[in-house]
């Protein structure tokens, strides 16, 4: 088994009306109506994007990677660097194989310590698991330890190369992402060519399209529409079960670059917005779940994103806001 650590700050996946990984409001922060430039008591205030810790602004601005409002971030000052050490109980998994997997989140230089996970969308590490080629996917959530590691059982089901995204938040820290390699060992099946874009995906009888006018291109904020339907009847996002503290969550990774992405979405005028930027084109595929009468459900998408220059795509505006980083 090979094993690839790499720490991906602001990542990517889709929630609804709140974010996937971490919440679009200020839970868990003070509320300031101070700028970035503003001081109180000689300590400078720092709004930053819940996702992407790395965008900062004043108040009132948006990230221009997701369209987020930056919020007041306590954890601006926290020079900490957090790592996943992860094992598994099989050095070599087979297909089919049950095997635990644990990750023990670490702060670098400070190995000994334990380091404590906030609880975001009712679990303290998402965990989403694909084979090299996207064509499988999985969304578990790794269990506490008294020793301080997380572990969850998994079955890989062929040999070949996956890739696990742990998505977790230090306690007094910001969200974090470790990309972690894994082989499964025998021949490989024949890799599932993804080169077509498909905007419908199917599950248990449900039909979930993605709508986007615009067209799909990079370096501009992108708004999609989705719309979720059985039995040709368009279902209500309100009439949606939540799932994990949200009414749906969506994953979206690039096909030749591995690249996590969150995309967020969000009720406008009851219909769904999910909005993001794309910085690199290529093909990438998307994974939308939901839940109803108890039941997750998990539809995909394959966008082809074409290379653009900013601007291509005029801001899109709702509730107030437009998303060229000013509010109306």
């Amino acid at each position: 088994m090979s094993k690839k650590y790499s720490t991906i700050i602001g990542a990517f996946a889709l929630t609804l009306t709140t974010a996937f990984i971490t919440s679009c409001g200020n839970e868990g922060h003070d509320n300031h109506s101070d700028s970035a430039a503003d001081t109180t008591g000689g300590h400078e205030h720092t709004y930053a994007c819940p996702m992407h810790p790395e965008v900062v602004g004043k108040e009132g601005d948006e990230c221009p990677k997701c369209g987020m409002d930056l919020v007041h971030n306590d954890n601006a000052g926290n020079t900490n660097e957090y790592k996943m050490n992860f094992s598994s109980s099989v050095v070599s998994p087979k297909p089919g194989e049950e095997v635990t997997l644990s990750f023990t989140p670490k702060i670098s230089g400070k190995e000994s310590e334990q380091v404590a996970l906030d609880v975001v969308h009712d679990k303290k590490i998402h965990l989403i698991i694909v084979s090299k080629d996207l064509s499988w996917f999985d969304h578990i959530h790794p269990e506490y330890n008294a020793d301080g590691s997380y572990t969850v059982a998994e079955k890989f089901p062929a040999a070949g190369e996956y890739t696990l995204f742990a998505d977790y938040t230090p306690t007094g820290g910001n969200h974090q992402v470790e990309k972690i390699d894994l082989t499964v060992t025998g021949t490989p099946a024949a890799s599932v060519a993804l080169t077509a874009q498909r905007l419908t995906g199917k599950a248990d009888g449900y039909d979930v399209t993605i709508t986007n006018d615009a067209g799909f291109v990079t370096n501009n904020m992108l708004h999609m529409g989705a719309t979720i339907s059985k039995d040709g009847k368009e279902v209500a996002g309100a009439d949606l079960e939540n799932y994990l503290g949200a009414k749906a969550h969506v994953v979206v990774i690039g096909l030749n670059t591995m690249e996590y992405m969150h995309v967020h979405p969000e009720f406008v005028n009851g219909k769904f917005d999910l909005h993001t930027t794309f910085t690199q084109p290529g093909i990438y595929k998307g994974w939308f779940q939901f839940q109803t009468n108890g039941q997750v459900h998990t539809t995909d998408f394959v966008l082809d994103v074409k290379e653009g220059k900013s601007g291509d795509v005029q801001g899109h505006d709702h509730d107030g806001h437009d998303h060229d980083g000013h509010n109306h």
